[in-house]
């Protein structure tokens, strides 16, 4: 069975860190684009960030620009988002997401279905 599995979210003040990992199981994602979403409460789900098969390349949503960083390890078959200086906005549940077909740049675009999702961390950031 394929599965990812996030974790690391939590709740923290503004301007904390957290580190979210998500670990894949059940077949390699080396050759696929890894990506990060979040969706907050009644809200839809939106892009946060995405990375290249071999890490080279990366993409961010506006909002999180300079804040949060994307990187994946091959080798652990995981993808990890650090997230910095974090702010009430940032409140969500994140997923993380794999794809053999789309790019960094429209893996946000829901031009298609992605093919894994994993089943979502909280995280909770308060003022």
């Amino acid at each position: 069975q394929v599965q990812l599995v996030e974790s690391g979210g939590g709740s923290v003040q503004a301007g904390d860190s957290l580190r979210l990992s998500c670990v894949g199981s059940g077949r390699t994602f080396s050759n696929e684009i890894l990506g990060w979403f979040r969706q907050a409460p009644g809200k839809e789900r939106k892009f946060v960030a995405s990375i290249s098969w071999s890490g080279g390349t990366t993409y961010y949503a506006d909002s999180v620009k300079g804040r949060f960083t994307i990187s994946r390890d091959n080798a652990k078959n995981t993808v990890y988002l650090q997230m910095n200086s974090l702010n009430p906005e940032d409140t969500a549940v994140y997923y993380c997401a794999a794809d053999r077909f789309t790019t960094t740049h429209t893996m946000g675009l829901s031009l298609r279905p992605l093919d894994y999702w994993g089943q979502g961390t909280q995280v909770t950031v308060s003022s």
